[in-house]
């Protein structure tokens, strides 16, 4: 099993910061270094363009694999996302993971005046923006037709080589969101779900795959999560309050409780490789961890010397 970082960029994430977090990320060994796709959550802070922040990862590193987790389709045009994409593949010879989602945050749509339709509009949306990317992504003009997005002999040049970018769809619905994984998607990225919830959306994977003809095992399957383990266990009060929506009452005992029972990973590191090893007998091959403080250089460091070597004897 892999072990990677993830990024809360809309949370005041600087150049400086996201510069150090990416060299510190590399050179601790670490398998990748995802981020947001936010103008903001909740406070409005600093939040680093994605698109642009990604161009520095491809200059910057040589080995990590990075990306949107998850881009929404609500945000921008697709064919200037595949666009965007298709480059920043081949400046970063194949590193790049394009993930896509519907959107979720009406807040920040509103503020920036993005449209935020209906969820089955947006799931729409989605499936509509794959076919326009894929579209241009393949060989020759695209032309395509829906409701949505349309295409007329666009020819997106350079072109990447085929089965490139990495495709992520990331989000656990059953009915559609899934079914879109099984259709479209190289890799399924979930969130923070104990084995018991995550086995369950691996049966309901398998079926959809089954019903449109597809191997279950060509899907990569990651997982991002809120892990309070190592050295970020001390001061993780106020993270897991705000993330769990918890008052100044709740104790630390009671916040990680609550943390273990919504399939976030806490604890010491024999502990965590416990729980790792239990997703890992279900088929999933990287965790991508959050990032709770930028300035923390230790934390990185510990997932890249402590629990990532023996992650991947899982």
């Amino acid at each position: 099993m892999d072990i990677s970082l993830m990024v809360e960029g809309q949370n005041g994430l600087t150049w400086d910061k996201w510069s150090n977090i990416l060299a510190k990320s590399e050179e601790a060994g670490l398998a990748g270094v995802f981020r947001s796709d936010h103008f903001f959550i909740g406070e409005q802070l600093d939040s680093l363009e994605p698109y642009l922040s990604f161009v520095m990862a491809s200059l910057q590193t040589s080995r990590i694999r990075f990306g949107p987790m998850v881009t929404p389709v609500t945000f921008r045009p697709p064919a200037n996302v595949g666009r965007m994409a298709a480059q920043i593949d081949q400046l970063s010879h194949g590193r790049f993971v394009l993930g896509l989602g519907g959107g979720w945050n009406e807040e920040e749509h509103k503020a920036y005046g993005v449209n935020f339709p209906p969820v089955g509009e947006r799931l729409n949306r989605l499936e509509e923006a794959i076919n326009v990317m894929k579209g241009l992504w393949s060989p020759g003009p695209a032309t395509y037709k829906g409701r949505y997005y349309t295409l007329e002999e666009a020819d997106c040049l350079p072109k990447p080589p085929e089965g490139r970018p990495t495709l992520l769809i990331g989000g656990g619905g059953e009915k559609r969101t899934l079914r879109l994984v099984a259709q479209y998607a190289n890799e399924w990225n979930g969130i923070s779900m104990p084995p018991e919830a995550y086995a369950h959306k691996v049966e309901v994977l398998a079926e959809h795959c089954d019903a449109v003809g597809r191997d279950p095992s060509t899907i990569k399957r990651s997982m991002m999560t809120f892990g309070i383990l190592g050295p970020n266990q001390e001061g993780s009060a106020d993270h897991l309050r705000w993330f769990l929506k918890k008052d100044a009452s709740a104790t630390q005992a009671e916040l990680l409780d609550a943390a273990r029972e919504r399939g976030m990973i806490v604890g010491s590191t024999d502990e965590v490789i416990d729980k790792l090893g239990e997703l890992a007998e279900l088929g999933l091959s990287e965790v991508m961890f959050q990032h709770l403080d930028f300035e923390d250089d230790d934390f990185i460091e510990y997932l890249g010397t402590e629990l990532a070597p023996r992650a991947a004897k899982l």
